[in-house]
């Protein structure tokens, strides 16, 4: 891609961040993936949900000189979310997709090949299908988004992702840059290699979402777990939530309890006719309604940042579906809340859907890993990093084992022991292999390998064969080992476990309790806690949703794409009161100061005891912050909802004020010319005459301009 060469990019890529949407400096990582894009590379990003993603692809997209980025989603919603919060944003974006009528997408298309376009957003088949068309357009690059539907080692495979391979093939001087927030190590080298990304620039972020509270409870009865969700729904009653259900027919069961409950929700899974799912999900969006009661079809992608907690009624089947499912709560930044109630009912019913895969092996093993996360006594946090490879050797604190911590021990000898097993077989044994030689057992496969020579061998014979299956399944999840899917579940030391057989690192575990009295089997008491907003940052923040609601409701729609949760209560907390301190908060684009900005500011004033209007001037500053964003003075007026001459008049003033110094967007040389002429004419019908022709403020325009031009020359004499 080509990229306009005068200021540094930083510079430039800052510059538009701030005003399209209103954060002055990058997350880490975000930049570095921009430049990468904008040299001309490949990447392959990997950020958690709420991570910033999008800008690592938008922003490209607009420091291109020119072209389309095509935007590769799976799903309708998801383009739909993101095409109209770009708009929101004043970056021209648009979608082609199967719910629209041909004439419209050919309409997009059209626009497109004519520049109008900076990010075009499509299904995967869609593409397959256009690519050869779609060959004419100028394109700036692809992105791929939820890239590890690409992968079979992926939670979440589409075979029709696997033919855009193709695009590098055809695209070879295109960059493409692929973006999932989900996958483990061999879904991310899958991803490079099935895409033909030539020496991609990787980006591995942090796994780590530390606002959101993680808990589990097992075998809670239908009624504490429906007690719970309602809780949720109330102490958040200005957010939304999500319950994922196993089955088609829990999610409508849950609907229907909740209803009777009295909490406002909708149903949404694939058996649902289309334009049922379609109204459920704009009931979610807008904030009709507060819950989305849901099969794991619901929610790829979706960009709701007041979602604040999420309830699994049931186990998921892999830790990579939980995480990305946990993800879509707290994607603000704010805290949040993910609740797993689990039983042994739905280990049966999961087994039963790994039988009937296809790839029943990985599919039980990663099941297995998900049942130990749930059942696990140690910090749950550093098990899911842990299993995206990510180190963490301390733990987090916001998890029910880490806040009602069970007994621990120095399991830091255990540890050696198990390491120094498997290096002494090369890394080639599993879990069970590794016990038998630890407990010194004779059994024909060990003695077969020699491994009943080791120094290793029987070292461990004080503890029983369920205490070490215990123990190496903390250490697995607490990153001690890694194990290799794809090489017969065999382990592999990690650097950690290396550090600690070195005696350089410790470890922690939980004492192992028998299965009867493990909090694991016997499950925690659902029983929800308290919660009252106190302070008075808060109590602002409450009342500003308020207002986002009213706001949403009037211009029709979602209250997040309004503004965020995170931004509200950035503006809470720094309580401006004028709109340039409006536009310091983050989140507050310069489009957004102007259509919301007063709504907020009346409501802040009030609450600080001021006079709920605006200052004086507010106007006309927001008039210049539109024009200094590139709006012409029609699109001004049709933003603000006021009459063109209003605006005209303000930058009539504005020119008189030497504020803005150039005119080509307000007023052409022709219509200068012919105004000057006619008035100096001396003609007394000279105002009548230009009336019929033009806006009668044009015509201050272009006087404002003749005294601005004057200024300049007596200035310089």
């Amino acid at each position: 891609m080509t990229t306009l060469p005068s200021t540094p990019l930083r510079s430039r890529a800052l510059a538009l961040l701030a005003k399209f949407y209103g954060y002055r400096s990058f997350r880490p990582g975000q930049f570095e993936i921009i430049e990468a894009v904008c040299a001309g590379r490949d990447a392959v990003v990997l950020m958690p949900t709420g991570g910033g993603k999008s800008i690592c692809f938008q922003l490209p997209a607009l420091l291109a000189e020119s072209g389309v980025a095509i935007v590769v989603s799976p799903l309708i919603a998801l383009m739909q979310d993101q095409t109209q919060a770009l708009i929101a944003n004043g970056i021209p974006a648009a979608a082609i997709h199967s719910h629209q009528s041909e004439e419209e997408n050919r309409r997009i298309l059209d626009a497109a090949f004519a520049g109008k376009i900076r990010l075009l957003y499509t299904s995967p088949e869609r593409l397959n299908l256009e690519l050869d068309r779609w060959a004419r357009l100028r394109i700036s690059l692809f992105a791929i988004d939820e890239a590890h539907c690409i992968s079979q080692w992926g939670h979440d495979f589409r075979p029709d992702y696997t033919a855009l391979g193709q695009i590098k093939e055809r695209f070879p001087g295109t960059p493409v840059i692929a973006l999932t927030a989900t996958a483990d190590r061999l879904t991310r080298d899958d991803i490079a290699s099935q895409l033909n990304l030539r020496n991609p620039y990787c980006h591995l972020g942090s796994f780590d979402r530390p606002n959101i509270t993680l808990r589990t409870f097992a075998n809670a009865k239908k009624k504490q777990r429906m007690d719970y969700i309602a809780h949720l729904s109330r102490k958040y009653p200005q957010d939304s939530g999500i319950a994922y259900c196993i089955s088609r027919k829990g999610a409508e069961d849950t609907h229907a309890a909740l209803q009777a409950m009295g909490i406002p929700s909708v149903c949404y899974h694939a058996g649902m006719p289309a334009a049922d799912r379609a109204r459920s999900l704009r009931a979610f969006l807008d904030g009709a309604v507060r819950v989305c009661c849901a099969t794991v079809a619901f929610g790829m992608g979706i960009d709701k940042s007041n979602i604040r907690w999420v309830v699994h009624n049931n186990l998921p089947p892999n830790i990579e579906s939980y995480y990305q499912e946990i993800g879509r709560a707290g994607r603000d930044g704010l805290p949040a809340e993910a609740v797993l109630f689990h039983s042994l009912g739905d280990v049966i019913t999961l087994e039963k859907f790994a039988d009937d895969s296809g790839r029943r092996a990985i599919n039980l093993e990663k099941l297995n890993r998900m049942r130990a996360f749930a059942e696990t006594r140690v910090c749950r946090r550093r098990v899911l990093l842990s299993y995206f490879s990510e180190e963490r050797t301390c733990d987090c604190g916001n998890c029910d084992n880490c806040i009602a911590p069970p007994e621990r021990i120095d399991g830091t000898v255990l540890a050696q022991k198990a390491v120094s097993g498997v290096l002494r077989t090369g890394s080639r044994i599993g879990v069970f292999t590794l016990v038998g030689i630890l407990r010194g057992q004779m059994r024909s496969d060990i003695r077969r390998e020699g491994w009943d020579s080791l120094k290793t061998f029987g070292c461990g014979a004080d503890l029983s064969q369920d205490e070490w299956n215990d123990y190496l399944r903390q250490m697995i999840q607490l990153g001690v080992f890694e194990m290799a899917y794809d090489d017969g579940n065999r382990l592999r030391v990690t650097d950690y476990g290396m550090r600690i057989v070195r005696g350089t690192d410790s470890l922690t575990l939980s004492a192992y309790v028998a299965p009867t009295t493990a909090r694991g089997s016997r499950g925690k008491k659902a029983e929800p806690e308290s919660y009252v907003p106190v302070d008075p940052t808060t109590q602002l923040f409450e009342q500003l949703k308020t207002v986002r609601t009213d706001i949403a409701r009037t211009e029709g729609m979602p209250p997040y794409l309004v503004f965020s949760d995170a931004t509200l209560m950035d503006m809470a907390t720094r309580k401006p009161s004028t709109i340039d301190e409006m536009l310091a908060v983050n989140g507050v684009s310069e489009k957004k100061a102007v259509r919301f900005g007063r709504r907020f500011l009346g409501a802040i004033r009030k609450f600080m005891g001021l006079s709920a209007g605006t200052p004086q001037g507010t106007s006309l500053r927001e008039t210049l912050i539109l024009f200094n964003a590139g709006d012409t003075p029609a699109v001004i007026a049709s933003t603000r909802n006021l009459k063109l001459n209003t605006i005209l008049g303000h930058l009539a003033k504005l020119i008189d004020e030497d504020i803005i110094t150039t005119y080509s967007r307000i007023i052409t040389r022709q219509q200068y010319d012919d105004i000057t002429t006619t008035l100096a004419s001396g003609a007394p019908d000279a105002f009548e005459t230009l009336g019929q022709r033009y806006e009668s403020c044009l015509i201050s325009i272009a006087q404002a301009v003749t005294r601005a031009i004057a200024r300049k020359k007596a200035s310089r004499t």
